[in-house]
């Protein structure tokens, strides 16, 4: 038989049939000879035999697969930001949004808490990601909610983002049956507290969800100059007429990409957080072997 893993505990995994059954399975112990890991979102082949657990058979090819939380086979990342409280960790998003391209993976970048808006963060949400697929969101007063659940139907669905924006709220609003706890801010840091303990997808729309841990939930790593520049759909070809082959849009002389910022078409937050993921990666590449 066949099914999606939905969740896995201590060496057993809950699989989602195609028949829509749902069984606990423990993989095969060659599975820990070839190194291999089966994840959450990992579609499977399986036995159930007459008495004892059902066994994990095969893992089948992934189309991608996310490290922290490990997690294969995403069709959607739903990037999600705080209109409010906490305030918007623009960097992290980027990232995200870097780890989507990168993976093939779709993204939509969500501002949640859109009640509560200050209307800067709002108009920066706006301008910082107008060549992207966004929502206006919130879980208390329900804007945006049937939009979202339009996107999810029919995808695997990963949801990122810092602590405290929302998630977990979003995902109770549209489908209270789950009951997911939800994190309170501190009220020194503004930070949430992590509440989300371990991947799992939930059933949905012919689809699945999963909530993810927040915090730091992206390692940079190396990237070429090209493969960078393909992250920013705003650049579009335009690097392709910097002066300099291999232009890293920084202090060269009659870049193309930093004309787009005069154009209005790259605004300055999102070109400062090129400059510094930019950075990031030349620092990595310099230590690479340290």
């Amino acid at each position: 038989m066949r099914g999606r893993i939905i969740k896995g505990i201590g060496g057993f995994y809950d699989v989602l049939l195609d028949s829509g059954e749902t069984v606990t399975c423990k993989a095969r112990g060659r599975f820990r000879n070839e190194g291999v890991t089966p994840m959450v979102g990992d579609l499977a082949e399986v036995s159930i035999p007459e008495t004892g657990y059902a066994a994990l058979d095969e893992i089948l090819p992934r189309t991608n697969a996310l490290l922290r939380p490990p997690v294969a086979n995403i069709d959607l990342l739903v990037v999600v930001l705080s209109a409010s409280v906490p305030k918007p960790d623009w960097l992290l998003a980027d990232k995200l949004l870097i780890q989507a391209h990168t993976l093939g993976i779709e993204p939509l970048i969500v501002l949640n808490k859109i009640d509560t808006a200050k209307p800067e963060i709002a108009d920066q949400f706006r301008a910082d990601y107008a060549a992207y697929r966004t929502l206006l969101a919130s879980s208390r007063s329900g804007e945006g909610l049937e939009a979202l659940k339009s996107a999810l139907t029919g995808r695997i669905s990963c949801f990122a983002g810092q602590s405290a924006v929302g998630k977990s709220s979003l995902l109770n609003a549209l489908f209270p049956e789950l009951s997911l706890e939800t994190g309170a801010l501190a009220k020194k840091t503004d930070r949430g507290r992590h509440t989300t303990r371990q991947a799992e997808l939930w059933p949905y729309l012919g689809g699945a969800v999963l909530d993810t841990p927040g915090f730091s939930l992206f390692e940079l790593s190396e990237l070429t100059q090209d493969a960078l520049n393909d992250c920013w759909p705003e650049f579009g070809g335009a690097y392709e007429n910097c002066r300099f082959a291999g232009c890293r849009h920084l202090a060269e002389p009659d870049c193309a990409v930093k004309a787009l910022l005069d154009e209005g078409k790259l605004t300055q937050t999102r070109y400062a957080r090129y400059v510094e993921i930019q950075s990031e990666i030349e620092e990595k590449k310099k230590h690479r072997y340290d």
